[in-house]
């Protein structure tokens, strides 16, 4: 009985056939560094949607510090309801995450920033405090944006390579790439320090509900587009490892 073909007839591949006793060495180099080159970055959705957590994760991450912003602009003088709704919510979309059995890293960071500026702002009454912590998060993080391009050694490139490089720092030995990710953490810490710099100035004019507005305008919507001005400039950019050369196979007679 005649082996079968490994391809079927008729039947079109991208990939060059290995067994095929025709396919001559340089071909079948070529499908292996072809097959590399395709794995080597993750698709751009993939990495988006690792960045932001998913258009659930945004979503989710958002919707506490929404309702207490909602409530307590139409509630006047409800800060403890207002309170009280963004800690119940937060805590419902964790729980539904862990019944579900979803990652709920996402949700316990959300939880944890939700948890601290509920307590500050029930202790005060103020409900500027609601949106201390946040604050002082996001101004520490610029800084030490901007810090690590002073030591040369750019966040922007520490994460790609966690995320998106499997850990590992072959970026470090390419200047192009490490000026590309330097710009690119300056550009992440100034969008942070004037972001929460104007956020600080709302919080020291007492302007509650105007600070809740672009507390919500400046969070995932600013990040997001960062992310992707990231992501398509890092792929422009980002080598691409050469084939091997391959030795010509001499014919034999």
């Amino acid at each position: 009985m005649a082996n079968q073909a490994p391809n079927e007839p008729g039947v079109a591949t991208d990939e060059p056939d290995l067994t095929d006793p025709t396919v001559t060495e340089t071909e079948a180099a070529s499908g292996r560094a072809d097959e590399s080159d395709a794995d080597e970055l993750p698709p751009f959705t993939e990495q988006l949607s690792e960045q932001l957590g998913g258009v659930r994760g945004i979503i989710e991450s958002g919707i506490p510090v929404g309702v207490f912003v909602i409530t307590n602009i139409v509630w006047e003088g409800g800060l403890r309801w207002a309170i009280a709704a963004a800690v119940v919510v937060a805590l419902t979309i964790a729980g539904m995450r862990a019944f579900r059995g979803e990652p709920v890293r996402h949700a316990i960071n959300g939880l944890f920033g939700i948890g601290l500026g509920a307590w500050l702002a029930w202790r005060s009454g103020e409900t500027r405090d609601f949106y201390l912590p946040g604050i002082i998060q996001g101004a520490v993080t610029g800084l030490a944006l901007l810090g690590s391009v002073l030591v040369r050694h750019p966040l922007v490139g520490w994460f790609w390579s966690v995320i998106a490089g499997g850990g590992k720092a072959q970026w470090r030995d390419n200047p192009r790439l490490v000026r590309v990710f330097s710009w690119l953490t300056v550009l992440w810490g100034a969008v942070f320090l004037v972001k929460n710099a104007a956020r600080w100035w709302l919080y020291e004019l007492d302007l509650d509900n105007v600070l809740g507005v672009v507390t919500l305008l400046g969070g995932y919507p600013v990040t997001a587009v960062l992310v992707i001005i990231t992501l398509w400039t890092i792929r422009r950019v980002h080598p691409k490892e050469p084939a091997e050369p391959v030795e010509p196979v001499a014919e034999t007679a």
